[in-house]
């Protein structure tokens, strides 16, 4: 087994299934269980349901985002539009 700091959780799959994808399973795991804020009452008590659903445990909003990640690349750009065409209607 390596370091448990350098292979972090993919530590269990030993000398497995190659460096690649022992990379990208550590990496899409940090994003499934990293600490992330509410976006109705702002506590880090977010946790994900099913792929693409998340939770809050303190307020019990629901709502879509990425499998792994709360936001995705194309959310992120998607809400940036939006929130320029609502700026230009008000004007």
């Amino acid at each position: 087994m390596g370091r448990s700091k350098k292979v972090g959780t993919t530590g269990r799959f030993g000398s497995r299934y190659g460096t690649l994808v022992r990379y990208r399973v550590k990496t899409i795991e940090s994003y499934k269980n990293a600490q992330v804020r509410c976006l109705k009452c702002k506590t880090r008590a977010i946790k994900r349901e099913s792929v693409g659903l998340w939770t809050c445990k303190k307020c019990g909003v629901r709502f879509t985002g990425g499998a792994y990640n709360i936001t995705t690349p194309q959310g992120l750009v998607s809400a940036r539009v939006a929130k320029r065409k609502s700026k230009e209607k008000e004007k």
